[in-house]
Order: C-alpha cells, then sequence, then structure tokens
C-alpha cells in the first residue's frame, strides 16, 4: 500500500518507474491543487485543465525536483507557473480581440450589425480567400506584398481579393 507513505518515498518510487506510486502522489495532492487552481481561474474546467497539466509536468520532470519531500510546493509550482502562462497568453488575447474590434469600429459607416455579419462572413471564406483579404483590404498589403507573405503568386491574391470581396459584398446586402 502507497497511500501512507511519505512523499518522498513515493517520489524515488515514481522516479524508479512504478505508476502506483505516482498514481498516489496524484490522489493525494489532486483535491488541494484543484482547489487552488479553481480559487485562481474561478472556472472550474480551466483549474481541472491546468492540474492535469501540472500533474503531466510533475510526471515528465519528476526527475529535476531537487528535494522529494518537497513534492507538494514543487508541483504547486508547476501549476503556478503554468496558471501564470495561461493568464499571460489569455491576456495577449484579449488585447488581439480588443485591438481588432477598435480597428473594425473605425470602419466609417458600418453599423453594428453591418459588423457581425462581415464577421461571419470573412469566417465563411476559405482560408486563402480570408488571407488575401485580411492582408490586402484590411492590412493595407499591396497585392504582391500579400503574394510574398502568402507565398502564392500575384494573380491568385489578385482573383482571392476579388472573390472575396464579392461574397463580403454579397453579405451585407450590397452588389458585387
Amino acid at each position: 500500500m502507497t497511500s501512507g507513505r511519505p512523499d518522498a518515498v513515493l517520489v524515488a518510487a515514481a522516479r524508479r518507474g512504478s505508476d502506483a506510486a505516482f498514481t498516489a502522489l496524484v490522489v493525494r495532492h489532486q483535491q488541494g491543487l484543484r482547489g487552488f487552481l479553481r480559487r485562481l481561474c474561478r472556472d472550474p474546467d480551466v483549474a481541472d485543465d491546468l492540474a492535469q497539466d501540472a500533474f503531466l509536468a510533475a510526471w515528465t520532470s519528476l526527475a529535476s525536483l531537487k528535494d522529494p519531500a518537497r513534492f507538494r510546493s514543487w508541483l504547486y509550482g508547476l501549476a503556478w507557473r503554468q496558471a501564470a502562462s495561461r493568464f499571460r497568453t489569455d491576456d495577449r488575447r484579449r488585447a488581439r480581440e480588443w485591438a481588432y474590434t477598435a480597428e473594425t469600429a473605425d470602419l466609417p459607416g458600418l453599423s453594428p450589425e453591418d459588423r457581425i455579419a462581415l464577421d461571419r462572413a470573412m469566417s465563411d471564406l476559405p482560408p486563402d480567400q480570408r488571407a488575401a483579404i485580411a492582408l490586402c483590404l484590411s492590412g493595407g498589403f499591396s497585392h504582391s506584398e500579400a503574394a510574398e507573405a502568402l507565398g502564392i503568386p500575384v494573380g491568385t491574391v489578385k482573383s482571392h481579393v476579388t472573390r472575396g470581396r464579392a461574397k463580403l459584398l454579397e453579405a451585407l446586402g450590397g452588389q458585387p
């Protein structure tokens, strides 16, 4: 039975390849770790994902643990670093979304409903047309710059822009 043994003994056994020993560590620490992460994240699904990631990271880097008796604090440190990374990623995503929203809000004469229709129509375009439209119409790229960035011929970019523009105008109720 491994559950009553100290963390250091379980870590040593897990380092030697004992799945049962690592399972005992997971069982022992999962509730506390999930609680910690749920308080941090305020989203139980994200917290549970981070806890799983932390246990996976612990399993794969168990050899780097200097003091096996400090497994718990090491595990929580792994979880904290993963959560902080997730928060930074989420912050960057929100900043990009805000910048995109601010950029599209500057489009003159475009109502909120038209913006929604435009976004929906853009998402319906094939990826290559969407990329050409985004670069040439939104990003200020010339056709040749977009062709270089996308690695496709200039003529293909022009046709993607023409077809994509027609689909977007149609989605907004305009004539191509």
